[in-house]
């Protein structure tokens, strides 16, 4: 299988413009994992692995002070609900339980009232309270991209793949929010392999 410049633009180009689409933000644990399952859903659009839910400014990752890693999931409302989203989040954890780690914790940042209530919803309909689970449940106050090489991280380690991005002309800003980029990212996590369809070719 072989991966062009062309298509990857014209996957792109295809894509969901930011401005029809809404964002979810998770904390699962290392954000490179999650990064990846959500970008090889139907109807995610584009994904950021970062940091949020503490105070620190400008978080790094080597200087994150209380923020915990995350990932942001760009969602097309019309092709996937916010709720199958969540839904999908917590099959990931177990959400009686949480680590101690703050960097690592399971939390649900919730962006929207709406979003609020989905997921008050979801709860209640398995018999969790949001007041007594071990997830953090609380409103995103801000969300802060992290450094270059923690996006796309199992895209980048397939050498092949990422020099169709590089003869794209694609920089690391340009490779976060390529739609291409968070199904290849999934592809090349193992999160099925016809998430590619229309990217990759028969050699």
């Amino acid at each position: 299988m072989t991966l062009t410049p062309r298509a990857i633009r014209e996957y792109d180009e295809r894509a969901p413009e930011s401005e029809t689409t809404e964002t979810a933000t998770f904390g699962l644990g290392c954000f490179w994992a999650p990064d990846a399952r959500f970008g090889a859903l139907d109807g995610v659009v584009r994904t950021r692995a970062g940091y949020a839910g503490g105070t620190k400014p400008d978080p790094t990752y080597h200087s994150l002070g209380d923020h915990t890693e995350v990932v942001q999931v760009a969602f097309d409302p019309d092709a996937i609900e916010y709720s199958a989203l969540v839904e999908r989040a917590f099959r990931q954890h177990d959400p009686r339980s949480q680590t101690r780690k703050t960097q690592y914790q399971n939390v649900v940042l919730t962006e929207t009232r709406a979003q609020g209530t989905a997921l008050a919803e979801f709860l209640r309909e398995r018999g969790l309270e949001p007041d007594a689970v071990g997830t953090r449940i609380e409103q995103l106050s801000r969300f802060y991209p992290a450094e270059a090489y923690h996006q796309k991280y199992n895209l980048r380690s397939q050498a092949e793949l990422m020099d169709a991005f590089d003869e794209a002309g694609y920089d690391d800003a340009a490779l976060r929010e390529s739609p291409a980029a968070a199904k290849l990212n999934g592809y090349a996590a193992g999160n099925g392999s016809d998430i590619a369809d229309g990217l990759l070719a028969a050699e």
